[in-house]
């Protein structure tokens, strides 16, 4: 093997130990928000206590002996978010002659990617006290896009992940106050990312290309819900989602390189766990109009810390992205405008899974604040309608991450998303 080409296999070493991008916001990758009126328009706080809509079919199963009829609700929600990294250095750290040169490169502008998400849910009355109910979700998922000729770009240039998640859940009335549900979630991901390899000066006009696409895995999580009525105005609701271990293989593609990899690979398999997750909530009745809710979780986010990566030439990797458990809190109001029409209003604040020194340029994620708002109103007895929005407010996240000889610090002045959604409920 000649030396470039030991160069290059070294090269592809450091670029697969970097590769386990999964893109997201506050509390890691998972989504509180799932295109319902009581998730999107409370930023999440009223979902373990929801005993009033097919959307209790994914917050909290036990909630569905709430409903006493058939119930349908479709909901859609677009992300938009803004991500704008601010440079504040770049330095070449690589002496032999072949690779001097400064670096080249911008910001990468917004490098958020604008994600549609749309949602369905269920719930059918089995007997007085039984409930089967169904959804449709994408509970997890992000990306970034910092373009070709990003300063950061032999970390990442951009990543997309997406999952699915079809629930079928049961819930079962034991007492007059205590409800218990549960389900499983089989969860589809799909991931997709590419990386500039350096071939010499960090231009990226000598730069190769590695993109690892169809990543894919179907992966299952169980989920256990509980509710208990301690009077006609308080409310007590748990929800446990355990982990869910992720497994995805997909190809791997090569372009620009000045002569092939020895022992090239094609494929590769990306293995990690999605954490468990426990979540509280209470909901009070302070008078006919007005429902006021509180809740508090944890996400063992330590647990997605371990990232082990398999190449077919034989070549495995691990790292430890040295991730935090988070936790979080809320509370958030709904009232009754009159007999057809309702808003509601939360705030919640997620911890960060990372601290600043081990944080990415694929998961430019901080500590975050959540803002929601929503209105629904009643066309019917039977329809309704509810439109409602999150704002995430998340933090600088200062960044110095080193990748193949390149050290790039900086900060994200601009850091922050939109779900914006809309929701339909049929009750047959």
């Amino acid at each position: 093997m000649n030396q470039r080409a030991s160069n290059l296999a070294s090269t592809l070493a450091a670029i697969g130990l970097a590769a386990v991008s999964v893109p997201g916001f506050g509390a890691g990758f998972y989504l509180q928000e799932v295109g319902s009126p009581g998730s999107l328009g409370t930023a999440g706080v009223a979902n373990p206590t929801n005993t009033r809509g097919a959307d209790a079919s994914w917050t909290n199963p036990a909630g569905m002996t709430g409903i006493d009829q058939q119930h349908l609700m479709a909901g859609f929600q677009l992300i938009v978010p803004s991500i704008k990294f601010n440079s504040k250095s770049a330095s070449n750290n690589l002496r032999p002659p072949r690779f001097a040169g400064l670096v080249q490169g911008g910001d990468g502008d917004n490098a958020g990617a604008i994600a549609p998400v749309p949602s369905l849910f269920y719930v059918r009355p089995l007997s007085e006290q039984a409930r089967f109910g169904f959804s449709l979700t994408g509970p997890l998922g992000g990306g970034v896009d910092y373009g070709r000729d990003f300063v950061g770009r032999y970390s990442v240039q951009n990543v997309t992940l997406a999952g699915a998640a079809i629930t079928p859940s049961f819930a079962y009335q034991v007492t007059d106050k205590l409800s218990l549900g549960a389900g499983v979630s089989a969860i589809y991901t799909i991931m997709e990312q590419e990386i500039a390899i350096r071939q010499g000066a960090p231009t990226p006009t000598s730069d190769a290309r590695v993109k690892f696409e169809n990543l894919t895995d179907w992966a299952f999580q169980g989920v256990l819900g509980l509710t208990y009525a301690f009077s006609d105005r308080l409310l007590l609701g748990i929800v446990y989602r355990s982990e869910a271990d992720t497994s995805l293989d997909g190809d791997v593609k090569f372009y620009g390189l000045r002569q092939p990899l020895p022992a090239q690979p094609n494929n590769i398999r990306i293995d990690w766990t999605n954490p468990q997750w426990l979540d509280v909530g209470l909901r009070y009745r302070l008078n006919d109009d007005t429902l006021l809710f509180a809740n508090a979780g944890w996400q063992e986010w330590s647990k997605f810390s371990s990232n082990v990566l398999t190449f077919d030439n034989g070549r495995v990797g691990e790292i430890d992205r040295n991730w935090d458990d988070t936790w979080y809190a809320g509370a958030a109001a709904v009232h009754r405008l009159n007999d057809r029409a309702v808003v509601s209003l939360g705030f919640s604040y997620d911890s960060s899974p990372v601290k600043d020194a081990d944080r990415t340029f694929d998961f430019p994620v901080d500590e975050t604040w959540k803002l929601s708002a929503a209105y629904g109103w009643e066309h019917s007895d039977t329809l309704s309608f509810s439109v409602g929005t999150t704002l995430y407010f998340v933090g600088n996240a200062p960044i110095s991450q080193t990748s193949q000889g390149v050290t790039v610090s900086g900060d994200y002045d601009t850091n922050m998303l939109a779900i914006v959604g809309a929701t339909l409920r049929y009750d047959f």
